[in-house]
């Protein structure tokens, strides 16, 4: 039967328990703790008195990298690393060592690092803004305009409801990190998840793959202390004694330990969630918050279309002909033509400030320019900037005319001082996505 083992007692380990604790033991550490100056740069740069959800997340995303990028490499570095630390371990440091102590220990900051992980993407899916609700432009721009990864992120943001679902069990599998005793019912949960993120990241052109991976090692490495006992049950059906090791803590220690889970819970879990809460009553940060003009959104036919005075008809195939344009909600007009785009990436998870750097709109998508723009009401004057940086050249110097409320002219000079002439016209569409949501699903819908 097994053993209550108090903290400072120890069991056998065999000589090649000890070689591989000390392998895996030097790697973990070295992928757990920040050693690099990159996550002090961001500590000493942060407004600690005005801390938003975005800095808690950058430091909950941490990973060592020593080449700058978020690749495999870093893994090779460290396992190197490890392999001359368990050597100077076996060759040059001969004291005793409690061994169920540090992988204890070991456990704990492994943990602990886990929870911190799936609970900080946990809270920016329960708060549905990882992946917002597709704005007007990308619900009028084709299937087939979109990359991989952008129709995933369009796919589980047109269902928040499921993405908030998703986040419940990353928070869950957080919570229960936090206690020795249901680490591994936490892992069972996270190890198919976050392995099921890691593959979708790879299957649709993501960018944070390794990451993922990275949190489900962490996993794998928790689930290694019950995975023999958990065969032995489920597998082989044989009867099979749980581990009972129990750490006391005397003293001072009990009430540091009480306060430091505290202090974890309070700032990881519940200040962060409110944090990430008020972010998501302020839009999220994938989109601008500039507003736009008032009363404009929505899709506007270009049903006449002059080009250096040359009127050109409506041609899905012309590169200059403008087809339809979006106004969106903030300072974002999009036009659909048959002008090239150079795709931007969005290739990790990225919590910007500036609206500048703002391009999840775009990014991964062709078939409309993106413009950023400046509205002076007292000239009635627009300024257009292409927000592809790719195309940072592209702009425009507009007035601004509003017929009515469904007719806005629009006319001035490109960069290049070619006039446009453009006359929009406001189409009354229905989007199904969006009245399906108003209906419900039991009842009829018509659009």
């Amino acid at each position: 039967m097994s053993k209550i083992l108090e903290l400072n007692s120890q069991s056998e380990w065999s000589n090649t328990e000890k070689t591989i604790f000390k392998f895996f033991g030097i790697y973990f550490f070295l992928q757990v703790l920040p050693l690099d100056l990159r996550f002090f740069k961001h500590i000493f740069s942060t407004n600690w008195l005005q801390i938003q959800y975005r800095d808690i997340f950058y430091l909950s995303r941490y990973s060592p990298t020593f080449t700058g990028d978020d690749s495999f490499f870093n893994w090779l570095v460290i396992i190197l690393l490890a392999a001359i630390g368990t050597f100077i371990w076996d060759k040059i440091y001969t004291k005793e060592t409690n061994y169920d102590q540090l992988y204890y220990w070991l456990r704990v900051l492994v943990r602990y690092r886990l929870a911190i992980g799936v609970i900080a993407y946990g809270f920016l899916k329960f708060f549905p803004i990882q992946a917002p609700f597709p704005s007007l432009s990308n619900l009028n721009t084709n299937y087939g305009d979109f990359t991989a990864w952008k129709l995933f992120s369009l796919g589980l943001g047109v269902v928040p409801s499921y993405q908030s679902f998703l986040g419940l069990v990353e928070i869950v599998a957080g919570l229960l990190l936090l206690n020795r005793n249901t680490a591994t019912i936490a892992t069972l949960i996270i190890l198919p998840f976050t392995g099921n993120v890691a593959i979708s990241n790879i299957a649709y052109e993501g960018g944070e793959y390794v990451y993922a991976f990275y949190l489900v090692a962490l996993a794998l490495y928790l689930f290694a202390f019950d995975a023999i006992r958990l065969f032995n049950l489920l597998s082989l059906e044989k009867p099979t004694a749980p581990n009972r090791f129990q750490p006391i803590f005397n003293g001072k220690w009990k009430q540091y330990r009480i306060v430091l889970k505290t202090v974890f819970i309070l700032f990881f879990v519940v200040f962060y969630g409110f944090k990430t809460y008020a972010g998501y009553k302020n839009n999220g940060y994938h989109f601008p918050k500039a507003e736009g003009i008032e009363n404009i959104i929505g899709l506007y036919n270009v049903s006449e279309f002059r080009w250096n005075n040359q009127t050109i008809p409506y041609s899905k195939t012309d590169p200059i002909r403008w087809q339809n344009v979006v106004f969106e909600k903030w300072n974002t007009l999009s036009i659909k033509s048959n002008k090239p785009v150079i795709i931007e990436h969005l290739p990790s998870e990225e919590l910007y400030k500036a609206d500048s750097n703002r391009i999840y709109e775009f990014a991964g998508s062709q078939g409309r320019h993106y413009y950023s723009y400046d509205f002076d009401s007292t000239k009635s004057a627009l300024s257009l900037k292409n927000r592809n940086k790719n195309h940072a050249s592209d702009k425009l110097s507009l007035s601004f005319k509003r017929l009515n409320d469904s007719t806005i002219v629009l006319s001035g000079l490109s960069a290049g001082k070619d006039s446009v002439y453009a006359v929009l016209n406001k189409i009354n569409k229905k989007y199904l996505t969006i009245e399906a949501k108003k209906s419900g699903r039991r009842n009829a819908l018509k659009l």
